[in-house]
């Protein structure tokens, strides 16, 4: 298969799935209810973000495809991947910011790891990964702030 199809596959797949579930598990009245840091960002801020660090996401994900179709590494942006999209029904559709809490920590532990494990074979996928680990990152503080605030 050509290389930009399997680029072109891997982006259109994680931003479409991204986007099914963020459209499925909106951040309705019961969000606007709970009690929120200071450092919460805006809601707009959220959509545009995401849709940058999937098409990052994507573009990673064919790379180690390409390079080690079976390999750990493609097994943890797999991991990585599957808990992502488990987040949103988790905390919006099932209202529960503290599963949601739960969920987020192993994710942030296979993105770290992603990245260890690509820094030596494939700087560009590794690069890749930092602003998503970044941004997870803050997510994970933004959600304990939500738990423990709530």
């Amino acid at each position: 298969m050509n290389k930009a199809l399997i680029y072109l596959i891997f982006v259109f797949a994680v931003v479409t799935i991204g986007a099914l579930i963020g459209i499925n598990n909106v951040p309705g009245e019961w969000y606007q209810t709970l009690n929120k840091p200071f450092f919460n960002p805006p809601n707009w801020i959220f959509g545009p973000m995401w849709t940058a660090l999937y098409v990052l996401i994507g573009i990673a994900g064919a790379r180690t495809w390409l390079q080690s179709r079976m390999g750990g590494r493609m097994q943890l942006w797999g991991s990585q991947m599957l808990l992502n999209f488990m987040w949103s029904p988790i905390f919006f559709g099932m209202e529960s910011p503290l599963g949601a809490l739960i969920l987020i920590v192993p994710m942030l532990i296979c993105i770290v790891a992603f990245i260890i494990m690509t820094s030596t074979r494939d700087r560009i996928s590794m690069w890749l990964f930092v602003p998503y680990a970044i941004w997870v990152a803050f997510a994970t503080l933004l959600n304990a702030s939500i738990v423990y605030l709530n």
